[in-house]
């Protein structure tokens, strides 16, 4: 499948146990989206373009308006990485 490295990159922090949390406006629609990594540190380029690009593709999903996770989809679709800590 074809995924953009900024797409990569915030799959790969929700695969290892990272967090979407989102900010609904009055219309329920998503107005600001902060990605978090299982440490508590927030990703700086998660912006709503690509939060609605990765919902869209199904990639994530929120169940219970929970944050946002990983789906079955979204793992099979990420490259492996070496984790870099």
């Amino acid at each position: 499948m074809n995924i953009s490295k900024h797409e990569q990159r915030v799959l790969h922090v929700l695969a290892q146990g990272g967090a979407i949390h989102f900010e609904r406006m009055g219309n329920g629609k998503v107005r600001h989206v902060t990605c978090f990594t299982r440490d508590g540190h927030a990703l700086a380029n998660c912006p709503l373009p690509l939060f609605d690009r990765l919902r869209k593709r199904k990639f994530i999903h929120s169940r219970n308006s929970l944050p946002y996770r990983i789906t079955q989809l979204g793992l099979r679709s990420v490259n492996a990485q070496l984790d870099n800590r």
